[in-house]
């Protein structure tokens, strides 16, 4: 068997979930079959026993009446041309809408076998009008396509189900979850080294938020508790959706004396270093289809704050692994953080607690063998 993994983010040109879920799904289902990966981003070459093909997008679509078209237009030409090149796999694997075009397409020319992963939906995402413009028109329609053309969607969790039978018409059978994983030999305590800590002026009790600068992450109800809580914030923040978002989040930081923002991304290692030496994880996301950064703290051993959305209800345990808050709501943030900092007992439960959920319920392993089973029902 053989499969065609299309997506917008692959190594090294990731900055979300989504490139993630990719990274470490298709290295472990390697081991199982035969894999290629088409992704936005030149180049070819192979990666172990990867092939892996990047496109670009057409350069008659860099400019034109709305620059914030280019995204949507320049998904639709490399949708185009992958479809293009040829596919000779038994299952296209599509991830995100900008890799949906080119399944639906793969099923229609090469009789292929379309799979469809939703990491969010763009009908619960309407402040992405900010990025895309009325091209958010375009990029909610292959959406749509993908997921009501496909043979199969996978929903990350158990909530995201529930909200693609509601926004889409597709038939409750054609309905898989399979959760994110996470490569539990990289992502293990590891405490943060002097080097790092002098780099960034880290404290030595400091609470982490991972994540983009977007309104999807809650990044502006951490910074409005921050004066409630009793540590220093690190924020591990960048790859923006929009500038003026991150503009208006670096203003309020600005005001805040117990902020550090790491504006940059970060090695994978000095983020397993930051998860592992943070006292509390806080996730405020007010939309998280999944919420793998949680899986990530969890893994190294620190407890989780987090929004009470989406797939984190399918992460976080209440009262055993973390504590959860309601979305948008900074009062209940900072309580819930000095809650922990005060209780160290209650913390290091938490922590052992996450680990060995992770280790039972989210190794890639686990994740690899339900998506070939997947594919073996489809074939």
């Amino acid at each position: 068997m053989k499969v065609t993994y299309i997506a917008n983010e692959y190594p090294p040109n990731v900055y979300g979930g989504a490139g993630v879920h990719l990274k470490y799904l298709s290295k472990e289902i390697s081991k199982l079959m035969d894999v290629e990966v088409k992704c936005f981003g030149g180049g070819e070459r192979m990666e172990g026993n990867i092939k892996v093909t990047g496109y670009e997008m057409w350069d008659r679509l860099t400019g034109g009446y709305d620059p914030r078209f280019k995204s949507a237009l320049g998904a639709v030409s490399i949708n185009l041309a992958m479809a293009r090149d040829g596919i000779d796999s038994e299952i296209v694997h599509t991830h995100t809408w900008y890799a949906a075009y080119a399944g639906y397409l793969a099923k229609l020319l090469y009789g292929t076998k379309f799979v469809l992963t939703c990491h969010s939906l763009e009908p619960l995402r309407p402040w992405k009008k900010d990025q895309l413009g009325s091209a958010y028109n375009l990029s909610t329609w292959l959406e749509k396509v993908g997921v009501e053309s496909a043979d199969k969607v996978v929903a990350v969790s158990s909530f995201m189900k529930e909200d693609i039978l509601k926004y889409f018409n597709i038939k409750e059978e054609n309905l898989a979850v399979v959760h994110n994983g996470i490569d539990l030999d990289i992502w293990k305590r590891k405490p943060l080294s002097d080097s790092l800590k002098k780099e960034y002026g880290i404290e030595d009790d400091y609470i982490l938020f991972v994540g983009r600068p977007t309104p999807q992450k809650g990044m502006e109800y951490l910074v409005e508790a921050a004066d409630d809580i009793d540590a220093q914030i690190v924020m591990g923040a960048a790859g923006a959706d929009t500038k003026e978002y991150e503009e208006r989040m670096k203003s309020r930081v600005a005001k805040k004396k117990n902020i550090l923002w790491i504006h940059k991304l970060l090695k994978e290692d000095e983020y397993v270093q930051l998860y592992s030496s943070a006292k509390v994880f806080v996730c405020p996301s007010v939309y998280e289809p999944f919420g793998i950064i949680n899986l990530e703290a969890m893994a190294c051993k620190t407890p989780v704050v987090a929004s009470a959305v989406g797939g984190i209800k399918d992460v976080v345990i209440p009262e055993k692994t973390g504590l959860l808050v309601q979305p948008a709501e900074p009062k209940q943030i900072s309580s819930a953080v000095n809650r922990l900092l005060k209780d160290k007992g209650l913390s290091e439960r938490m922590g052992e607690n996450g680990r060995a959920r992770v280790e039972e319920k989210f190794s890639w392993t686990k994740i690899a063998q339900q998506t070939k089973e997947l594919y073996e029902s489809l074939i």
